[in-house]
């Protein structure tokens, strides 16, 4: 490895998933806590459209802060989750993520 590329390789700092979500990922005052049952229990129905509504609360589950108020249209349910297709930069992607997570359109 020459000189160049072990200083351009160490200088860089870790970024990781909930970089850069400052705003993003942050409740009102008055929505803190934990979220209600009924947002836990939801069920979607396959073909049904949904916003992805990340509650920073929940950390599991969660899908990339990316899809964040993105539509979607969920493809089947995995476990608790639920597999959505959803369309970013000219190309259908799949992103898992837990109901909490998720509003109907």
């Amino acid at each position: 490895m020459s000189t160049f590329a072990r200083v351009w390789a160490v200088g860089r700092k870790p970024k990781g998933l909930r970089s850069r979500t400052r705003k993003k990922l942050r409740k009102h005052i008055r929505e803190r806590g934990v979220p209600r049952p009924s947002r836990v229990i939801q069920e979607f129905p396959p073909n049904s459209r949904v916003i992805v509504d990340i509650d920073p609360s929940v950390p599991k589950g969660q899908p990339h802060p990316r899809y964040h108020g993105k539509i979607g249209v969920v493809v089947e349910r995995r476990g608790r989750a639920y597999v959505l297709q959803i369309r970013n930069g000219g190309m259908t992607k799949k992103v898992i993520s837990r109901p909490e997570h998720l509003k109907v359109v």
